[in-house]
């Protein structure tokens, strides 16, 4: 039988800790929400389904026009350090989170938190609403990098008003339900650190080993294991960044998850023309947050949460052994990445010059990123310049690629690679469709104007982004000319 809205079983774990964690309070209604998405492998997560969600009931929820009868909405204080420079107590700042419900294969459970429900106490200057354009963009990528099988916060739906926000423009108002089994950051930590209140970080730290790390409860120093486990999960986390093309484009240390997922979906970009040095937000001029930074932004990150937990760590040298597992992580997880989007089978000699040797030839050459590794997997062991044509056109050098391409071959004759057999593995390791920003922006424009087919199919698509789906190959071209005039910011 179908539960209402109202019958949701929401529990609050979060709540349980002490008032100074939180504060209570109510969404803020918007006026006549309508229903614009939802993510069906999201809502099976929690024992939901599509047309559940676009019930009238299921919106006015997950809106926050009503707070169901099991539900204790809060936001969460947190504090932290953006762009490398200790921005003192942020929180929750649009953010409402709901309760918990359990997952629907009964193990474990999914924190519901409505971004854009409304003012907060920690809103300081904004408030306290989402856009449709930002919440639509956080939505679809959640569920496309889900896809991709990089570690991520889920997004639920999207219901939308025609209340008027303020941005850069005025647009109209709109909230996206995300899901994680916790939103607790580093910037969390960073909060009691700062403030010097050693038994709320305490309490904290204990809070999330009790319920995300149980493992390390038994451990000699408890607080060293759960830094190098945060450690290890953020490193190989940010591998999988790296390895799709993916650039979060504000990795602050309130962004940073915990348990080491993709958190706050902003002015995040995929690599398309590749540019080591890309900045895909506007808002950073300095490049702190490019595509080739994320790797030591994340160790510094790192850092920070250690230098939060160093009064329950105990010494320096113990802080410093946990962060020690980062670059081997980071390293053991790349380098694996890199093996299954070649199509190697077994690690080498020589692996590493190769690798290092395609990636200053996309350099050279701006090769798109996604379509280089998707249509490389085409390449015969038998082939030359003549029949690598699809991959090779991505070149402005040929001659070059035709070099890198003797290379790649003597590699695969040596481990007596089969064409069939790599492509197949290549095809599930290297994604033939990505949220480009085009993308994006194209079925925004289309929801801006009442139309959310354009939303609908692409969720539809990136869902399953290793598929060929010929029906759609034009989601997976090259992007259109009018698309390298994109930008996006931290409003975004």
């Amino acid at each position: 039988m179908a539960i209402t809205a109202d019958e949701l079983p929401f529990d609050n774990v979060f709540a349980e800790l002490p008032p100074a964690f939180y504060t209570r309070l109510m969404p803020t209604p918007l006026p006549a929400p309508s229903f614009i998405a939802a993510s069906g492998p999201a809502a099976a997560l929690v024992g939901l389904d599509l047309q559940t969600l676009a019930q009238p009931d299921f919106v006015e929820v997950f809106t926050g026009n009503k707070v169901a009868v099991r539900s204790q909405p809060l936001a969460a204080v947190y504090s932290g350090h953006q762009f490398g420079v200790w921005a003192g107590q942020l929180g929750d700042g649009r953010a409402i989170t709901l309760g918990d419900l359990p997952m629907g294969d009964g193990h474990g459970r999914m924190e519901i938190q409505l971004k854009g429900a409304g003012l907060t106490p920690y809103s300081r200057m904004g408030d306290g609403r989402a856009v449709l354009r930002s919440s639509l963009r956080e939505f679809l990528c959640s569920e496309a990098m889900a896809a991709l099988g990089i570690p991520t916060t889920r997004a639920l739906m999207v219901t939308g008003s025609h209340q008027p926000v303020i941005r850069e423009s005025v647009e109209t108002a709109a909230v996206v339900t995300r899901m994680a089994p916790t939103f607790v950051r580093f910037g969390s930590f960073e909060h009691w650190a700062q403030r010097g209140k050693q038994d709320e970080l305490r309490i904290l730290a204990d809070y999330v080993i009790a319920n995300w790390y149980p493992e390390l409860a038994g451990a000699a120093n408890p607080y060293k294991e759960l830094l190098a486990e945060v450690t290890r999960r953020t490193a190989r986390t940010i591998a999988g960044w790296q390895a799709v093309g993916f650039m979060h484009g504000v990795m602050n240390t309130d962004n940073m998850s915990i348990l080491g997922l993709t958190l706050d979906y902003g002015p995040f970009g995929f690599m398309e023309a590749f540019d080591a040095n890309h900045i895909c937000n506007h808002t950073d001029q300095g490049g702190r947050y490019s595509y080739a930074n994320q790797v030591a932004v994340g160790h510094w990150n790192c850092y920070a949460l250690a230098n939060a937990l160093l009064p329950l760590i105990g010494t320096t040298d113990e802080a410093e052994e946990a962060l020690a597992v980062y670059r081997p992580a980071f390293g053991a997880s790349m380098d694996e990445h890199l093996h299954a989007k070649l199509g190697l089978r077994d690690v080498r000699p020589g692996d590493e010059e190769l690798f290092d040797a395609m990636f200053q030839l996309l350099q050279a050459n701006h090769a798109d990123f996604t379509l280089f590794f998707r249509r490389l997997g085409e390449l015969r062991l038998d082939g030359g310049p003549g029949e690598d044509a699809l991959v090779r056109d991505l070149f402005l050098e040929r001659e070059a690629f035709d070099g890198w391409a003797v290379q790649y071959r003597a590699r695969l004759r040596a481990e007596a690679s089969r064409d069939d057999v790599r492509r197949a593995a290549m095809h599930r390791a290297n994604p033939k469709y990505v949220l480009r920003n085009y993308l994006a922006q194209t079925a925004i424009e289309q929801a801006q104007r009442g139309d959310y087919s354009g939303v609908q199919t692409l969720l539809a698509v990136l869902e399953r982004p290793f598929d060929e789906q010929p029906e759609h190959d034009a989601y997976a071209a090259l992007p259109p000319d009018w698309a390298a005039h994109l930008e996006v910011s931290c409003s975004s």
